[in-house]
């Protein structure tokens, strides 16, 4: 075969068969890079899972992944400082305009204060907060995680305590308790409550320190007009999309003349944000060392095809094959190895993927809840899974095929012809 006449067609036949030589070997090897690959794509998979599980319950359990405050409201959060300043808002109509945003799936007005509630002789301080019945699910969680009694109605003197607060009061659904709180008319707001509901969250601060009321039965209490608000909390379909959702509410409401500052979650819950950003960073380096572990046996098992077969690089060489050619023969068998594998890997992929995203497995029987960064991860083991990490594995596979087949190729052009057909 002389040096000019072997196409590149040529190389990629004498890759294939070469291969089909040795198939247990081929396959093994094969077999190797496969669960390599369903390795990387599971680990990142898991890895997303805990970060989306996070962000979930960081956002979605109470704050929500949008938040709409005065100017000033922060950090001081005064109870005077409200949307609108003392005047207020027209509610109805601001927020009609933040619905009307596209990305924002819903918004629920909030009201705040701090006060106290007593039943008996015990008493706990509480972050009381005042929410639509009808729009803070669409929001958050925390009205799904009563297990006891029920979610207060609109317009009721109804009160929805955590459990940790009902446990240091002694009471439950139907019990009465006094809410007491500062009001913004310089009075002091007392009145008689009755407990409708208890939640547990698993989130010790919010069980032990939020109280929970109507806003209109809340606003009343604190001598708060009805359109006077501290916060307006949105929801949007994708939570990395919530910056972006975030500067087209703040253009909404400038529009109106309301002023308004508009925060997305990653800048109120900035812990999250940071350890998802390390996390999804990360997912390089768990990709890179499943492929490092990787890359060392399909090298080995590719220069021991490669040795067994001096004689025939020496006879080739003989016939005026040039080094180049070669090298590309063994370099074309780590890719055809490589191509097979990845078609492998994904196929045994997608179905594990698909099972373990719909039906997650339950580890509450090895741990309970835990919190992280602030937020409640449930022991529930969550897979996420995107397009990034599968081509990201793909493209590690592929170079991982090429890369352990570098050296072998080299080592191949370097076989002397006449000492490799003399045995030597």
């Amino acid at each position: 075969m002389s040096r000019g006449t072997a196409g590149s067609g040529v190389w990629w036949r004498i890759a294939w068969r070469n291969l089909g030589r040795n198939r247990k070997r081929t396959l093994i090897t094969g077999a190797a890079l496969a669960f390599g690959y369903l390795a990387a794509v599971v680990i990142v998979g898991v890895s997303d899972g805990i970060v989306a599980e996070m962000i979930d319950n960081g956002t979605a359990l109470l704050s929500g992944q949008v938040q709409v405050q005065a100017p000033d409201y922060l950090p001081e959060r005064s109870l005077y400082t409200t949307l609108g300043g003392d005047r207020g808002v027209a509610l109805d109509s601001v927020l009609r305009r933040i619905r009307a945003v596209p990305g924002v799936r819903a918004a629920t007005p909030r009201v705040y204060g701090g006060g106290l509630v007593s039943a008996g002789r015990e008493t706990s301080g509480a972050l009381l907060m005042g929410f639509d019945p009808g729009s803070e699910p669409r929001v958050s969680r925390i009205l799904s995680t009563v297990v006891k009694g029920r979610v207060p109605a609109a317009g009721t003197r109804d009160v929805l305590i955590g459990a940790e607060m009902a446990r240091k009061l002694h009471v439950g659904p139907g019990s009465e308790v006094v809410l007491v709180a500062p009001a913004a008319d310089g009075s002091l707001g007392n009145d008689l409550y009755t407990v409708s509901g208890v939640y547990r969250t698993g989130v010790a601060e919010l069980d032990a320190a939020y109280a929970l009321v109507p806003i209109g039965s809340l606003q009343r209490l604190l001598a708060l007009a009805p359109g006077r608000v501290h916060e307006i909390a949105l929801s949007v379909g994708d939570p990395w999309a919530a910056p972006g959702a975030a500067d087209s509410v703040r253009a909404a409401l400038a529009g109106s003349g309301i002023r308004a500052r508009v925060r997305p979650w990653p800048e109120f819950r900035p812990e999250i944000a940071d350890y998802a950003r390390l996390a999804r960073a990360s997912n390089w380096i768990l990709i890179a060392i499943v492929f490092a572990m990787a890359v060392f046996g399909v090298a080995n098992t590719m220069l021991m095809a490669t040795f067994e077969r001096r004689r025939e690089f020496a006879v080739v060489r003989a016939l005026g094959t040039g080094r180049a050619g070669i090298a590309r023969t063994v370099i074309y068998e780590g890719l055809i190895l490589g191509g097979f594998a990845l078609v492998a890997g994904a196929l045994l992929t997608a179905p594990i993927l698909l099972w373990w995203h719909r039906s997650p497995p339950d580890m509450s029987f090895l741990y309970g809840g835990f919190t992280m960064a602030g937020a409640l991860v449930r022991p529930v083991l969550r897979v996420q899974y995107s397009l990034e990490a599968p081509l990201l594995s793909a493209a590690a596979l592929l170079v991982t095929a090429i890369g352990a087949a570098a050296y072998p190729a080299w080592r191949a052009t370097r076989v002397p012809p006449a000492d490799a057909l003399a045995g030597r």
